[in-house]
């Protein structure tokens, strides 16, 4: 039984895809389950597929009926910048699964952190997420943390931005290198390791791409894929928490996201010393740009 939580959203769907694509129509492959808030988003493949439990995964009721008799779940915590408190947002979706944990319900966990370890102080979200593996791990189940970069996927909010004015912002030294990872990598690793019960224990599976750009050298790939100039304007975190408030995110998310711009920038751990890891993480950021930056773009 796999049991797959977010599978509406950016990273959920492409796991769901990707292991649907690998069942395809056997019969004697494992069960599967979606926990979808909306479930009128999923495909009709998935609703054909699998069984739907509508709700939220921090829902101990929901998270319970859904695991019950789990081999294996894909465990992600959304995003909430509008959340009374980072560190809150996500014990309130980790203490649940710890609690079916308990009750031997799950074998193994595959789960969207974050690069940092041991290395990340005061970075927000990504304190939460390395907090949230720790709180996991320590149940004793068998357990993998997917630990990217910087996403590629975060450009995708300023197209617009791109298009009109041939500009992004990033809140991070424009001349220092940024690791970057596609979240297709994240799903094809998430997938295999969920179709896999060979693996035991805990690890942290690193998924960094193969480039070492600078945000400078960003723009020049999305100079070339967009046939315009590109620059990158340099921001501070700030600006960046600013922003957020003026998005709608609560003084804690905001506060939260600056924070983890503040940590990328002064203490390194999405840059250079980094390898890439080609066996988990193989797109790279001009391939990236091309097939979804570039559409998005011109949208």
């Amino acid at each position: 039984m796999i049991v797959i939580t977010t599978p509406t959203g950016g990273i959920g769907r492409q796991v769901l895809d990707n292991v649907l694509d690998a069942l395809g129509a056997r019969d004697d492959g494992p069960a599967l389950r979606v926990i979808a808030r909306d479930p009128g988003r999923l495909t009709a493949r998935t609703r054909e597929r699998a069984e739907v439990f509508q709700g939220s995964h921090a829902d101990p009721e929901v998270l319970g009926a859904a695991c019950e008799g789990a081999d294996q779940v894909f465990w992600l915590v959304p995003p909430a910048p509008g959340a009374d408190s980072v560190e809150g947002h996500f014990r309130d979706f980790t203490l649940p699964l710890c609690e079916v944990i308990a009750r031997r319900d799950v074998a193994r966990v595959v789960a969207v952190s974050s690069l940092g370890r041991g290395v990340a102080k005061d970075a927000g979200p990504i304190s939460a997420s390395l907090a949230m593996d720790d709180r996991i791990a320590a149940t004793g189940v068998h357990y993998r943390a997917l630990c990217p970069p910087f996403l590629m996927e975060n450009l995708l909010g300023q197209a617009a931005a791109l298009r009109d004015t041939g500009e992004f912002r990033m809140a991070y030294a424009a001349d220092r290198v940024l690791r970057t990872c596609a979240t297709a990598d994240i799903a094809a690793t998430a997938a295999r390791l969920l179709l896999d019960d060979s693996w035991t224990g805990r690890a942290d599976v690193p998924l960094v791409g193969p480039d070492d750009l600078t945000p400078e050298g960003m723009a020049e790939v999305l100079a070339d894929v967009l046939g315009r100039p590109v620059r990158v304007r340099e921001t501070t975190p700030e600006a960046y928490k600013a922003s957020a408030l003026r998005f709608g995110a609560s003084e804690s998310g905001a506060q939260g996201l600056a924070d983890m711009a503040s940590a990328m920038d002064a203490q390194g751990f999405y840059g250079a010393a980094e390898p890439s890891t080609p066996d988990t993480a193989s797109t790279s950021f001009g391939r990236w740009c091309e097939e979804v930056l570039r559409p998005a773009t011109l949208a």
